[in-house]
């Protein structure tokens, strides 16, 4: 059972369609840009952490004490989190937004097997059906968008490796979670992140500063919609909803990006994305009410 969070100002599952929605947003700006993909990531982690500065809780941080194998995970959380924006940021450039994200809608079946083994959560049989249900909708959307060309399938095998890669960050975060305050936790994260980043546009000679004007307010837009509404919430709701709950709702995520792929980027919807989204959001649905109904008791058990 999960420990829940009073420091919420809203109810967890309200703050995550908030999330997947900044995220689904990142998608669209990222392929409305030709700025390299490892400088987009490292302005946006890096301005996302001196944004968030000022909001850290500089008393609980003085009395935190960590040890090394913590700090070790810590390390290891920002390396998996650069590596994630880097390889997913750049599957958009060799594929569609639909394929790409299709894709990483696996990533709550990846961490629901890291879940049982790390951590042993056993998920119900209820559960994995509405999981199953939501990744069925998640195949019929990817069934007619598959790409044939090399490039499709480069952006796709990018899409993959990063899909394992945000699934292990999430797990090494909810092991974290119930020790590190989520702003400290976010902060660390997405300096380490950014500097994973930095690290890769100079080994590929990438400009650090030579941007126009248009580009730092996308940097800046980056930095404050999918990340700071969207990853970072993901960072708070670790604690009390856990890493599957939250890797589930991103499954929506497609269905959404592919809604705003139809309106700002004029891509065409199809007849298997639209009713692979329709089954991807019913499944989603169910868990969600079975998941908030587990979560209202567990809260007035505690009270």
């Amino acid at each position: 059972m999960k420990k829940h969070n009073s420091s919420l100002l809203l109810h967890p599952y309200v703050l995550l369609f908030i999330a997947i929605l900044s995220v689904s947003i990142s998608s669209i700006m990222i392929k409305s840009s030709d700025t390299p993909t490892a400088i987009a990531g490292m302005y946006r982690l890096y301005i996302s952490a001196i944004i968030m500065l000022p909001f850290m809780p500089w008393k609980k941080i003085r009395s935190l004490r960590l040890n090394a194998k913590e700090w070790g995970n810590i390390f290891l959380a920002g390396l998996l989190l650069g590596l994630y924006f880097l390889f997913w940021m750049e599957s958009l450039v060799y594929t569609s937004v639909a394929s790409s994200m299709v894709i990483l809608a696996l990533q709550p079946l990846f961490v629901m097997i890291g879940s049982y083994f790390i951590f042993r959560e056993r998920a119900g049989m209820l559960s994995v059906l509405c999981l199953l249900t939501a990744l069925l909708g998640s195949v019929i959307i990817a069934w007619g968008d598959i790409g044939v060309s090399k490039e499709a399938l480069i952006g796709d095998g990018l899409s993959l490796i990063g899909t394992i890669l945000v699934s292990a960050y999430m797990l090494v975060g909810q092991k974290l979670s119930q020790k590190i305050d989520a702003n400290f936790y976010s902060v660390l994260v997405f300096f380490l992140g950014g500097s994973v980043l930095l690290v890769t546009s100079m080994l590929n000679g990438f400009s650090l500063t030579n941007y126009d004007s248009s580009d730092w307010t996308y940097f800046l837009l980056l930095a404050i919609v999918p990340t700071i509404f969207g990853q970072y919430i993901f960072n708070r709701l670790l604690k009390s909803i856990g890493a599957t709950t939250v890797s589930v709702g991103i499954i929506g995520e497609p269905v959404l990006a592919i809604m705003l792929a139809y309106i700002f980027l004029r891509e065409t919807i199809s007849v298997f994305q639209f009713v692979g989204g329709l089954i991807t959001l019913l499944g989603m649905l169910m868990y969600f009410w079975r998941q908030s109904l587990q979560y209202s008791a567990e809260k007035r058990s505690l009270h």
